[in-house]
Formats: C-alpha cells, sequence, structure tokens
C-alpha cells in the first residue's frame, strides 16, 4: 500500500473550553450555582460584587488610555499615602505603651478600640436572629448516649448499653439479634462478672425508655407496646389497645375488624377509638432524632399574573450582581507581554467568558419558563385536573432549542407560581386519549383520582377496577393497571387497606 499525502475539508462540532462552561452551569440548581459563583469570585481577581450604589461606575470603559493614565497617577498617590499612614501608625504604637493592669473601675473599651472588621452590626437588617444555627443538631446514636452518661450504670451495664445502642439503626430498631450482641461482648466483659443473655435484655429495656420512648424495640409490635405502656393519662381501652398490639396487629394491618370485634369482646365504637390510639403513637421513633441539615427550595423563576396576564421573571435574589473589576482591567496594557500583565488578561477573558455564560443561562431558563407557563395557562388558572400533556419535544421545538438542553434547564430548577413551588419536570406528563380524540395528561389524571378517592365511602372504598369505569364515564380510556399506577404513585394504599370503620 503506497503512503501519499491528502487534503481533506470537513466540518466538526468541537466543545470549546466557553462552550463546556457554559452547559456545565446550565445544569447547576441554584444553591450549586451560588457556591461556583462563590468559588470563581475567590479565584478571578477580576470578579467583584457589584455595588448597586456603585453600578454607574460599572459602565465606563475599561480600556481608554484616559482611564490607564487617571488610574497609574491615583495608583502611585494611593501608595504614597498608605506608605505615609503606615510610618505614622509604627511611630504611634512605639510611643504607646500598653499598661500591665487595667484600673479597677475601667473596662477594656474606654482604652482599646474593641470594634473589629468582622463584627455583625446590631442594626443589620439582614441579621436574621431566628436563622438555625448550622451543625447543631444530633444524631440518634450521639442523642442515645447522650442519655447513657447521664444514666447510673455499672461498668459491665455500661458496656452493655454503650453495644445495644451501637446496633440501633436510624429508625430506632435493634439491627441485631440479643444473642449477636452478647456473642459480641461476652470477651470483653471481665472474668470475676458473669452474664447471660437475659441481663442484656434487662438493660434493652431500660433503653427502651430513653427519649425517644420506644427505641431499641425489635420489631413493630414491641415497639408500639412501650409507647403504649408510658401514655401517663390513659383511657379505659388502654388495656385492650395493649392486647390488640401484642396479639392482632397483622389482622389490623388487613383491615379484618370482625375478627378483632369478636376476639377483643368490644364493638365498632370502641374499636375505632382503639385505632384512634394505635394512629397517635409512633411507628418510627428514631426519624425523628436527626443531624441533617435542613434543604432549603430556592425558586428561580417567579410566575405572578399582572392585569389578566401572566409574566414571568427571573428571580433577583438568586444571583449577585457579577462585574469587571474596572480597577484591575485598567492596569491591562495592550503592547506589554510580561507575566504579569499576561496574567491579569487571562484573568479578564476569563471572568467575561464566565459573565457570558451567566448571562445565556438566565436568558435560556426565562426562555424555556416562558414557554412552560404559555402551554400550562389552564394549571394556573384552575389546577392540576386542568394540566395539558407537554414533553420536552414540545418546549424544544417552541424555543429553538435541543431537548437535552432542555433537560439540562429544567433539572432542580424552580418555579414560584401563585399555586406554589413547583420543579420545572412537574409541568411534563405523558398523556392518554380521550374518547372525542382528544389527550388528557397523566397529571390531570392523577388529580382526578384524587378527587374520586376524597369522596369515597370509608367502608367501602373505590377498587382500581371502579376508578377506571368512572374515568370511562368522563370520555377518558385508561385500563386498570394504569389506575394502580397512578394510585401507587401517589403513595395511596390498595382499596382493602383504605377501608375504616366510621361511626353511624
Amino acid at each position: 500500500m503506497k503512503q501519499s499525502i491528502q487534503l481533506r475539508l470537513g466540518q466538526s462540532l468541537t466543545m470549546t473550553p466557553q462552550l463546556q462552561q457554559a452547559i456545565r452551569l446550565l445544569q447547576l440548581s441554584t444553591l450549586e450555582l451560588k457556591l461556583e459563583i462563590q468559588s470563581a469570585l475567590e479565584s478571578n481577581l477580576m470578579l467583584e460584587v457589584a455595588d448597586e450604589l456603585n453600578d454607574e461606575s460599572s459602565d465606563k470603559p475599561e480600556n481608554s488610555e484616559s482611564n490607564t493614565q487617571a488610574s497609574e497617577k491615583n495608583q502611585k498617590e494611593t501608595l504614597e499615602t498608605v506608605d505615609q499612614a503606615q510610618a505614622e501608625i509604627s511611630e504611634s504604637i512605639e510611643k504607646t505603651e500598653m499598661p500591665d493592669e487595667l484600673p479597677i473601675d475601667s473596662v477594656w473599651e474606654d482604652i482599646f478600640d474593641g470594634s473589629t472588621s468582622y463584627s455583625q452590626p446590631k442594626d443589620d437588617d439582614r441579621y436574621d436572629r431566628l436563622e438555625p444555627s448550622q451543625g447543631l443538631g444530633k444524631s440518634l446514636h450521639e442523642h442515645l448516649t447522650w442519655q447513657l452518661e447521664l444514666t447510673p450504670f455499672s461498668p459491665v451495664d455500661h458496656l452493655i448499653a454503650v453495644a445495644l445502642i451501637d446496633s440501633i439503626s436510624d429508625d430506632g430498631y435493634l439491627s441485631s439479634s440479643i444473642e449477636d450482641i452478647y456473642q459480641g461482648i461476652i470477651d470483653e466483659i471481665p472474668e470475676e462478672y458473669e452474664i447471660v443473655t437475659s441481663d442484656v435484655e434487662s438493660i434493652l429495656t431500660r433503653i427502651q425508655c430513653f427519649d425517644p420512648v420506644g427505641v431499641g424495640a425489635r420489631d413493630l409490635s414491641e415497639c408500639l407496646l412501650v409507647q403504649l405502656r408510658h401514655i401517663t393519662e390513659k383511657a379505659d381501652l388502654h388495656n385492650k389497645a395493649e392486647e390488640l398490639v401484642a396479639q392482632y396487629l397483622n389482622h389490623l394491618a388487613n383491615r379484618d375488624f370482625s375478627f378483632l370485634i369478636r376476639h377483643l369482646k368490644i364493638n365498632e365504637f370502641e374499636l375505632q377509638d382503639i385505632i384512634r390510639i394505635i394512629q397517635s403513637l409512633n411507628p418510627r421513633p428514631g426519624a425523628q432524632i436527626t443531624n441533617k441539615e435542613p434543604e432549603y427550595i430556592v425558586p428561580d423563576v417567579i410566575v405572578k399574573k399582572l392585569k389578566g396576564r401572566w409574566r414571568v421573571e427571573l428571580n433577583p435574589d438568586t444571583l449577585p450582581k457579577l462585574r469587571i473589576n474596572s480597577q484591575y482591567a485598567s492596569l491591562i496594557r495592550r503592547a506589554d507581554s510580561s507575566n504579569d500583565n499576561t496574567y491579569l488578561k487571562n484573568h479578564l477573558q476569563e471572568a467575561r467568558w464566565f459573565l457570558k455564560s451567566l448571562q445565556s443561562r438566565n436568558e435560556t431558563l426565562l426562555k424555556v419558563a416562558t414557554c412552560i407557563v404559555d402551554r400550562q395557562r389552564a394549571f394556573l388558572e384552575y389546577g392540576d385536573e386542568s394540566m395539558k400533556p407537554l414533553v420536552l419535544r414540545d418546549v424544544a421545538e417552541s424555543v429553538s432549542m435541543h431537548e437535552s438542553t432542555v433537560s439540562r434547564v429544567t433539572t432542580q430548577k424552580f418555579m414560584h407560581t401563585p399555586r406554589g413551588i413547583f420543579e420545572f419536570k412537574y409541568f411534563f406528563s405523558s398523556h392518554v386519549s380521550t374518547t372525542d380524540g382528544g389527550e388528557c395528561s397523566a397529571t390531570a389524571i392523577r388529580a382526578i383520582i384524587r378527587k374520586f378517592l376524597a369522596v369515597e365511602s370509608p367502608n367501602k372504598p373505590l377498587s382500581d377496577s371502579k376508578i377506571a369505569d368512572m374515568l370511562m364515564k368522563q370520555g377518558i380510556k385508561v385500563a386498570r393497571r394504569t389506575v394502580a399506577k397512578y394510585r401507587e404513585s401517589m403513595a395511596i394504599p390498595p382499596s382493602n387497606e383504605r377501608k375504616r370503620l366510621t361511626k353511624a
């Protein structure tokens, strides 16, 4: 095969660093974008947060020759002033002698200025006193250990209690058996002490009295029993409630009310009161103790109705106003190729790319949000039942973008509407054909199903087949399996589990 040199012309799509940065910023959430902006401010000296009072100065040309000369002159004067001030401060410090002790009737602030540059002003309106402190939450393990240290235990009992607390899961249940815990600590017990599995169970009984009550239970029945026994104001039916939880909890889960009435020897009204007592208990006591920080949702877009028209605007609080630092930009010289000048030029170019990427993100976000609001005006006016079918392709064709770009824009982005805060993805749903040839969105069908279940008979709940028939009467062709899928997506139990007693 003979080698040869050929010249070919062709086009190819390449991912430039600017395009990669724009795509990465596009898919970031609001909180992630704030971290990215903070990182850019710390790493790029050309970026700064614009002061609202000095916004007019940011509109001036950056690299004009007059500005450069004026800046150099001001810089020299500033350096001379700073040197003179430092000399005066040094001289005053040398002359000043710090006393060894303060007078008895004086305080530190009378002689020395105690103010610092980082102190929080008392009259700052932005300081929220009700904001929860960060990092103060305790985990369930730490909460139980704290109570353990306040409880009088012998050294051996303390060792057993530590092993039991280590085996408690985040839900509050004991994840290991008593025998396994006993075998795990038997080698750590001194020889002069002898323990058996009953000793471990007795320590577990004491731990179950810790806060939250019921922690350390081995199953649901034991957890509910411990809570029932610690209720101070007991009703007349508490003994029956303890009997039901201890022996017939599975029958209660299966809604076998006739069996419970017959074996507990009570009537329907008493059974209803017993069920109300059991429902007041916490089946997962450990879940109320958590060290996770609360996650706040900051809407990216605000939707309002003004003079009969829906208006879409970006949330002004989500992004700080960034600009190019004119002082550093004026130090750049066009014909200078020194390392310092090249360093400043690179930072200036990166800052401009970053600002352009942020502007592109805001424009794309506003464009997609406006398209969604135009398509879902009926939802904003009348609610979930009026939600229109919408897919990514519809928005992509409307705003002349690729579906992948729309997908990035709608991920972890939130919209504040008069009906609440919704993720952009909430407005996208599949559709089901209707008998008149139209389409009905899955969100609207779920809203209709919730409306049916809200008025169903407690003694005879609606089955999935019955719901499908009711939807068919409204012109929506939905199979029973589809109804079951929608019902499960809303965390609604089946009809046999929704059955409950009612007073006549």
